[in-house]
């Protein structure tokens, strides 16, 4: 018999709006259109860390260890899946609706059950079209944490719960200005106070770091480039520093790119400084294949063994 057990954990749930009326008016193209945004919302739930627990007609459901994290896998996909539909017709476009949830799970096999995967439902299934909702459970572990902002939406009336869950519409693009349908009931809850109003406000104004940082090093580059030109001796010693500032810049990139799995990104990054490093000191011998076939391997090792 399969074991049963409880967990806490970030649960994630994904449907697209007006699914059917898709289908309906071109069943091949919206299929094809869903795989691939199925594909780029499954690498980038894999991405941060979390895992796609199953799929059903238009709807995803995926679990996290990390709230942050599966947060920011819905801003990531929300933000992907805008420039997939920004090429197509406006009645074309597949939106999708993102709930998160943070509860205590059923777990049995591979599936999760529980009031905590119904109260993520119901949260995907109030946001807008290609926005995201999520509980005060969860908005207490991100609001500090996730440079988007946060508006406060009321308590939604789940099935066999209580008392409303209240829910905070994450505010990423378009989506900031379009109010979710009015499925709730119950007294309104005050406002946020001030202070988290402007604590929301800062967070909604990411700092560009990367591109700060490419400049920094660039400008370092381009100066060690220079003094060794000046003091020229016959040797081109910058090409040294020059290669690691290139590796750190690589890193940084890396560090916020979402288009590929980080770890196996940084292990081919590596290699590459491996070999730069090999190239600028030829002696007639790529010993650098030894450590590439290394670091291959335990890339192989890592593909081959994630979810």
């Amino acid at each position: 018999m399969t074991e049963t057990r409880r967990k806490l954990t970030t649960i994630f749930c994904a449907d697209v709006q007006d699914y059917t009326r898709l289908m309906g008016a071109d069943e091949e193209g919206t299929l094809a259109s869903l795989k691939r945004c199925r594909e780029a919302m499954g690498r980038l739930i894999e991405s941060h860390g979390g895992r796609v627990i199953n799929t059903w007609g238009d709807g995803l459901i995926a679990d996290f260890p990390s709230v942050v994290e599966a947060v920011r896998a819905a801003v990531d996909t929300q933000n992907e899946l805008a420039g997939f539909n920004a090429r197509r017709p406006a009645d074309g476009r597949m939106l999708f609706r993102i709930g998160i949830n943070l509860g205590d799970v059923i777990v049995e096999g591979d599936d999760i059950y529980g009031d905590g995967v119904n109260i993520a439902a119901r949260l995907q299934a109030s946001a807008a079209a290609g926005g995201i909702v999520i509980s005060s459970t969860v908005y207490d572990q991100v609001r500090n944490k996730v440079a988007v902002g946060f508006e406060f939406l009321g308590p939604l009336m789940v099935k066999n719960v209580d008392e409303g869950v209240p829910s905070y519409a994450v505010k990423i693009g378009d989506a900031r200005d379009e109010t979710p349908p009015a499925e709730r009931s119950g007294p309104a809850r005050p406002q946020p106070q001030p202070a988290v109003m402007a604590a929301a406000i800062s967070e909604a104004r990411p700092a560009p770091r990367g591109s700060r940082l490419y400049g920094v090093l660039a400008v370092i580059a381009a100066v060690l480039i220079c003094i060794n030109l000046l003091s020229w001796q016959g040797i081109f010693w910058a090409r040294f520093p020059v290669l690691a500032l290139a590796v750190v810049a690589a890193l940084a990139w890396n560090r916020d790119q979402t288009l590929f799995n980080r770890k196996i990104t940084s292990l081919a990054i590596v290699a590459l400084g491996i070999a730069g490093i090999n190239l600028f000191t030829w002696t007639g011998q790529f010993w650098a294949m030894w450590p590439i076939l290394g670091i291959a391997a335990v890339m192989g090792v890592r593909w081959s063994m994630r979810r």
